[in-house]
């Protein structure tokens, strides 16, 4: 029995507004901010290790496209976002499926004066432990 996947980026339609071999370019909808971009693979992936060399090529060819166009236009800068939080349910803000946000940024602008101005007592000193015990985790 085939499984049916329920997946607004694996059939996009007129969404797509560039794509290259492996990868393509939503305009994110809903969006943080105007030119808040998606560039996903074109094939259906749930974990980003999961990519193949030739997506991560073709994604990141796309995420700097991108970037250089709306430098300058759009924003003054880029985040660039990938999140996998496969412990919530996929929902209008949550898609199964691999994707980047490029988002523009500015100096003070809407992001920073709704969220990020409250977020300076979320960072906290790196300690020694901490540092050993990630390091320790990373180790091949």
């Amino acid at each position: 029995m085939t499984e049916t996947i329920n997946c607004p980026f694996c059939d996009p339609l007129e969404r797509v507004i560039k794509s290259n071999h492996t990868a393509q370019v939503l305009l994110s909808d809903p969006r943080k901010v105007p030119g808040h971009i998606l560039v996903m693979p074109k094939r259906h992936v749930l974990a980003p290790w999961d990519l193949t060399q030739q997506e991560l090529q073709d994604i990141f060819e796309l995420i700097f496209f991108v970037e250089k166009k709306i430098i300058g236009k759009l924003g003054d800068g880029c985040d660039i976002r990938q999140n996998y939080r496969p412990f919530m349910k996929q929902n209008a803000l949550k898609i199964d499926h691999v994707h980047f946000h490029v988002i523009p940024r500015s100096y003070q602008d809407y992001i920073y004066s709704v969220a990020e101005k409250y977020e300076t007592d979320l960072f906290a000193e790196l300690d020694d432990l901490e540092r050993d015990e990630v390091t320790k985790l990373l180790a091949d």
